[in-house]
């Protein structure tokens, strides 16, 4: 049986996550979380139809309305809970390649469940029965329009004038809606990777793999290039030089953006423990708090709700501004960074190369034959040893994958060297007993 992991219940299409899965998986959701209407949208793997009709029926078979949005982002999806304060569903496996899939859940409101809730609708799964109301579903099909509408609103006409910009769509679910704010604001668009057939999601180019972009951006002489991911909810940058702008750098420009607009609350921004050591020295010497969560976007949510604060995200690229957002929307923080650009007149190569230096880091997986979500309190003195050799100047992070049977290590360090060696012998650690 599959479990919720950081972002959803994830598994291989149709065998792992079954139609009979998700449509179970709908009703005890619906029991759960309520509601009278619930939107439910795709990306475009070919596996996504055929789950989103079995999530609408097994919502529709727990008395629930539903509204079938086709294929759109996930951004799009919990903007629409957020206006109408209803729960939404998304299918799709985000990064992932197409034959996985998975369905992310939001509350009324647009916002990610807590542990407590997915306790709940897993355990709801065993005992819901298969109800006999006649489902209603209904299309969404002003959705689209009215996200975008909602985005370009946020931003002075012509605010991105002249700016020519590269998007990589990952041929995903922005291919069909990226260029649309950036051409209304202003921006020269060229688009790549937005052609999406079932199976081409997430191959070799978006956010996980933007080496064509860089060289796109490049080719075409442009100011910088946006990479979304498969479901469009995180973002990374390329500069005018075509190096890559990841995630850490660009919520520090987000960070000291709202800071100079007095929209920086309380002066702190969130992150998760992967932000690298030279993100947490930058924000400390611009005067600006960091509170770090467990890896997750919405424990990044949590963070920022809890605690009043307007901006966080994670190194991968999930970028909350949470005064206009309830989640990542790759399209959100791709426009707010272009518009820092204009706004600076300064490139993006000056901007990200000066705003931190990040501490060389070296992520390693160790796939293990179960998981072992007390990693780090089983390798403590591994670990203790290993900290001790990095002489203060670094940092160690040893934690199970939240969707995977992996272990990942994480060792920031003065050199790639000395990260390198550390990493690989906890690596070798952790394969000598679990491997």
């Amino acid at each position: 049986m599959l479990k919720f992991g950081t972002d959803g219940v994830r598994g291989v299409s149709l065998t792992e996550l079954t139609t009979d899965y998700v449509a179970a998986l709908g009703r005890a959701a619906a029991t759960i979380l309520g509601g009278e209407t619930w939107l439910v949208g795709q990306d475009p793997r070919e596996s996504s139809p055929e789950l989103a009709n079995a999530l609408a029926s097994g919502l529709a078979e727990a008395g629930v309305s539903v509204v079938m949005a086709g294929m759109v982002p996930t951004p799009a999806v919990a903007f629409w809970a957020a206006e109408r304060q209803c729960p939404a569903a998304m299918v799709t496996a985000s990064h992932n390649p197409f034959h996985d899939n998975g369905v992310k859940i939001f509350g009324a409101g647009g916002v990610k469940l807590t542990d407590d809730v997915e306790q709940a609708i897993e355990e709801a799964l065993h005992h819901v029965p298969v109800g006999v109301t006649d489902h209603v579903v209904m299309e969404a099909e002003q959705l689209p329009d009215a996200y975008i509408d909602h985005l370009v609103q946020m931003f002075p006409e012509g605010c991105l004038g002249g700016l020519r910009v590269v998007l990589d769509c990952a041929n995903g679910a922005m291919s069909e809606l990226a260029a649309r704010p950036f051409l209304a604001l202003g921006a020269m668009v060229s688009v790549v990777h937005a052609s999406p057939d079932g199976r081409n999601i997430n191959d070799g180019c978006g956010a996980t793999a933007p080496g064509s972009l860089c060289a796109a951006v490049v080719e075409q002489e442009a100011d910088l290039g946006l990479a979304f991911d498969g479901d469009g909810d995180r973002v990374i940058a390329v500069d005018h030089l075509g190096n890559v702008v990841d995630g850490d750098r660009l919520i520090a420009l987000a960070a000291l953006q709202l800071r100079d607009e007095g929209q920086l609350h309380h002066d702190t921004v969130v992150v998760t423990v992967m932000s690298n050591l030279g993100f947490h020295r930058a924000m400390e010497a611009a005067g600006i708090h960091v509170v770090a969560t467990a890896v997750g976007d919405r424990y990044v949510l949590e963070a920022l709700d809890g605690g009043g604060f307007s901006v966080g995200g994670e190194q991968s690229g999930h970028i909350i501004y949470r005064d206009v957002a309830t989640t990542g929307d790759g399209l959100l923080a791709g426009i707010r960074l272009a518009e820092y650009v204009c706004l600076q007149g300064r490139p993006l190569a000056e901007l990200a190369g000066t705003v931190m230096t990040s501490y060389p880091q070296v992520l390693l997986n160790v796939r293990v034959r179960e998981r072992h979500p007390d990693v780090a309190d089983e390798l403590a003195d591994e670990i203790a040893e290993a900290e001790a050799s990095l002489g203060g100047d670094g940092r160690i992070l040893v934690r199970p994958s939240g969707t995977e049977p992996l272990i990942r290590v994480m060792v920031e360090a003065a050199t790639e060297e000395l990260a390198h060696a550390t990493a690989a012998s906890l690596a070798e650690h952790v394969a000598t007993r679990w491997a």
